[in-house]
């Protein structure tokens, strides 16, 4: 018996031993290192695994360490990423050195790269270098309102090549980062989200300015979505032809997303309000006045209106 499982042992060292020495074939060399088939599967399994790692770390660190620090959900997101970002230098480059490859023969290989990446990449090292500058000097974080473009939405993710936004109809937009460096871009809560937005409104002339002050702060004040501080404010703003013309001026953080929401429902108050105190609400009207001694110029072939 026992001579039986030594003669298994020795066959699968056997095999074993021919799978080692064709893991340790060369393929080519790498200034004065030679990279076989079992460098080039270890490199992959250690860059998946690091790969891996890093974005378990960065989830630990943003959901369970630096969620207990008074910090911003954009600057918690950045952290996290930088962190990740730096992990993934450091573990390549402990992965090159374990792998015995010489990292000199890569400073003309990186060169080699540099003149490719000029000429053939050049859009995604715009994008990937952007997307740096944004979690450095963050423009725009992770939880902002943003528009760029025609894209109106709230950022929720920022990776190394483009920032997803996502719209009011929950449809996500991907906008490559290098939009974000060379256009403008508006940040609606880059300090915070209070947001102070103007809903023009216009009455009939013969009512009392002041009393339609009182019922548009009235309104105001009643909606949940209106800030009590700053307080909102009317804005007299114009005698116009058909109308006076006034500006309802209100703060609020609970509506930045949806402007035109927090709009109907102060415009569904305001007309309830008037029609409840008969404030009219006036229509573009003009005033025809007719001179008299105008029959007199009528010519002679004119057909005169009957009496």
């Amino acid at each position: 018996m026992a001579e039986f499982f030594r003669s298994i042992y020795d066959k699968i060292a056997e095999i074993w031993y021919a799978i080692y020495q064709i893991f340790e074939i060369p393929l080519f060399p790498v200034g004065t290192s030679n990279i076989t088939l079992g460098d080039i599967i270890y490199f992959l399994i250690a860059v998946i695994a690091l790969i891996y790692v890093s974005g378990r770390v960065r989830k630990f660190l943003v959901s369970r360490i630096l969620r207990r620090y008074p910090q911003n959900k954009g600057a918690i997101e950045s952290s996290g990423t930088i962190v990740r970002y730096l992990i993934i230098v450091l573990g390549l480059v402990i992965i090159f050195q374990t792998a015995g490859i010489d990292l000199s023969a890569l400073g003309i290989l990186a060169g080699a790269l540099g003149v490719g990446i000029g000429f053939g990449l050049q859009n995604i090292t715009n994008n990937f270098i952007s997307g740096i500058i944004i979690l450095f000097e963050r423009p725009i974080k992770v939880g902002d309102r943003i528009e760029v473009g025609n894209v109106n939405g709230d950022v929720v993710n920022i990776s190394a090549r483009a920032t997803t936004v996502l719209t009011n109809d929950n449809i996500a937009v991907i906008v490559p980062n290098s939009e974000f460096i060379s256009s403008r871009v508006i940040n609606w809560s880059h300090n915070d989200r209070n947001v102070r937005f103007w809903f023009p409104v216009g009455v009939a002339y013969h009512e009392d300015p002041q009393k339609v002050k009182e019922i548009l702060l009235q309104v105001a004040n009643e909606n949940r979505g209106v800030l009590q501080n700053p307080p909102p404010e009317v804005l007299f703003e114009e005698f116009a032809d058909s109308s006076l013309n006034f500006s309802l001026t209100v703060w609020t953080t609970a509506y930045t997303d949806k402007p035109k929401v927090l709009k109907s429902e102060l415009y569904y108050s305001i007309f309830e309000a008037f029609k409840k105190h008969n404030i009219e609400i006036p229509f573009p009207q003009r005033d025809l006045h007719l001179k008299s001694g105008l029959g007199d110029n009528i010519s002679p072939g004119a057909v005169r209106p009957k009496t």
